[in-house]
């Protein structure tokens, strides 16, 4: 195995250049354990830990290794090392922190695709498959719909939800699969390309880890059955995971999330609900709510049935999410700020009392 079976390649060859860590070993770190790292590179996979330094000067959770992140390495023992570094990140895949307001949490790092899973059964949620889609758009990684279990569903009522979600959604690629069958896993497979990294999303219990087993030919990730009182699978992924693939693509198996909360996310909103900014453009005021005004071009929208309501109504939702992220983000560094000044006075009172 190479450091490019990984996913290495030119592009952060040269941020390794541009930082100054040509003197270091490189690795991808591939599980987070509470704070513990496995990294892996060409020589194997080591057990790892950052420096006191990255440590004491991280400012946020985003400036602690993530799963897929590259990391310059020192003091090598057996099967362990020292993280001294993050190489810049091509892309950050992340949310808002539950019960954090105004903190993001990290899923992943260096991911070029989104694989968004849901399945037939009661999982389906075409409101929170957009919640996805705009995690995706938001990190600048391009979204991938795997709907999982079709064996579950005859064909009829198939057809039916995903032109439901061909409706509401344009132009990204929809795959259908069933891990029981095999059916449309030859497909989603000529969807994944060497040396690129794909991140699994989705809900508790709507096969993740049974389409890595299905995508790698090997029964490698732990299953659970589907419990018959809630008609979904159970959890059993319970830490994000890099997956070398047999044919060079790279899956992260990520544990499944209850929610999916919008952050400063402008531009994934925009790519999601591109239909509705679309229409804003022709609305008689420049700005519209889109609620009550007259001349409305979304309402109007509505009324003809060009868009679904649900699918304006989850626009506003979200919308409302971001604008509540954002005012969190504002007041917190206030609040931060007005602490440092604090600090800083305290500091310089405590000097003068001592001459």
């Amino acid at each position: 195995m190479t450091i490019q079976d990984l996913g290495y390649n030119d592009y952060f060859e040269k941020l390794r250049i541009d930082n100054n860590l040509e003197d270091f070993e490189i690795g991808r770190v591939i599980a987070e354990h509470k704070g513990r790292y496995i990294v892996k590179n060409e020589k194997g996979e080591f057990e790892a830990e950052i420096t006191g330094n990255l440590r004491f000067s991280a400012k946020s959770r985003k400036d602690f290794p993530a799963v897929g992140d590259w990391v310059s390495l020192i003091n090598y023992e057996s099967d362990f090392v020292v993280i001294h570094s993050i190489l810049p990140r091509l892309s950050t895949l992340s949310r808002q922190a539950v019960n954090k307001f105004g903190e993001l949490q990290i899923i992943a790092s260096n991911i070029d695709y989104g694989l968004v899973l849901q399945s037939v059964n009661r999982d389906f949620n075409i409101n929170r498959l957009e919640r996805y889609l705009t995690l995706c758009y938001t990190s600048k990684i391009e979204p991938i719909i795997v709907i999982t279990k079709t064996d579950l569903m005859d064909e009829q009522n198939l057809n039916n939800l995903l032109n439901k979600i061909k409706i509401r959604v344009k132009n990204i690629q929809l795959v259908h699969v069933s891990n029981e069958t095999k059916q449309g896993i030859d497909v989603l497979k000529k969807l994944l390309y060497k040396g690129k990294t794909y991140c699994l999303l989705g809900s508790s219990g709507v096969g993740k880890s049974s389409l890595i087993n299905s995508l790698i030919g090997e029964n490698r990730m732990k299953t659970a059955t589907i419990s018959k009182s809630i008609d979904r699978g159970k959890h059993v992924t319970t830490h994000r995971e890099l997956i070398s693939m047999v044919h060079g693509a790279i899956l992260i198996d990520n544990p499944g999330m209850r929610e999916v909360r919008i952050t400063d996310s402008s531009d994934g909103l925009e790519s999601t609900f591109e239909k509705i900014y679309d229409l804003t453009q022709n609305c008689r005021f420049s700005d519209c709510t889109h609620i009550s005004e007259s001349d409305c071009a979304v309402q109007l929208a509505i009324e003809n049935g060009q868009i679904e309501k649900s699918y304006f109504e989850n626009y506003l939702k979200m919308e409302r999410e971001k604008e509540h992220f954002e005012s969190t983000v504002v007041e917190k560094r206030k609040k931060d700020k007005d602490f440092g000044k604090m600090i800083k006075h305290y500091k310089k009172t405590r000097k003068s009392n001592k001459y």
